[in-house]
């Protein structure tokens, strides 16, 4: 399963680069907005550069809601660097962008997924990622890793090349399921991330190892 980080900032995304395990970036208006004084442009190339190897991913959103907008701002996200991947929302107007960009080649991730026939209907238009929003299905009472399963066997039984992108990820088990279930990459914030590496027997071990070489080292 890929690894991909859920922020707009740079030195949480080079943090996570360093560890050897990430694949790619989401970001999306919200998140861009929590960072200062940024050209969005700019920035999304900034973060292109972190990640500038070949199959690398990075996700940068739309903000026009009609289509000719999400055509023009698609088309002028996707010229900024080649890994850029273009976040449509699941809306009427996203899904008819979604099958005008790809047939140009331009990969897109479509974003606010909640149920399985829109991640069926996405798919058949041409997307290169569905996110699914567990986390978000989870703050309303419905099972968000349902979904992921439900979308996993839909395309297993007609054979979409469309990836799973499980998204809106809040703790360290939403990532265990979602291997589990077979998402194709987790998208989460840095500090889930840094939840994944921590258990409380890798720290008391290590202390074990620290405190017996103390009595035999030369």
């Amino acid at each position: 399963m890929k690894f991909f980080i859920d922020s707009a900032n740079l030195n949480e995304i080079r943090e996570a680069a360093s560890l050897g395990i990430l694949d790619g970036v989401t970001t999306n208006p919200s998140l861009i907005a929590k960072e200062s004084n940024v050209n969005f442009k700019e920035h999304i190339l900034k973060i292109c550069e972190i990640l500038n190897w070949e199959g690398a991913s990075v996700s940068a959103e739309v903000v026009a809601t009609d289509y000719e907008g999400m055509l023009r701002e698609g088309r002028d996200l996707a010229k900024i660097h080649p890994n850029v991947y273009v976040k449509l929302p699941m809306t009427k107007a996203g899904l008819q962008g979604t099958h005008t960009l790809s047939k140009e080649g331009i990969r897109i991730n479509q974003t606010l997924i909640f149920n399985a026939t829109q991640a069926l209907m996405s798919a058949k238009a041409g997307s290169t990622f569905v996110s699914p929003f567990i986390g978000r299905l989870d703050d309303i009472g419905h099972e968000g890793m349902g979904l992921v399963g439900e979308i996993r066997e839909i395309f297993d039984n007609y054979g979409f090349n469309t990836q799973i992108l499980a998204a809106s990820i809040r703790h360290p088990l939403h990532v265990i399921e979602s291997a589990r279930l077979g998402a194709d990459i987790a998208t989460m914030p840095f500090k889930v991330i840094e939840q994944l590496l921590k258990h409380p027997l890798t720290d008391i071990g290590l202390a074990n190892f620290l405190k017996d070489w103390e009595k035999v080292k030369q």
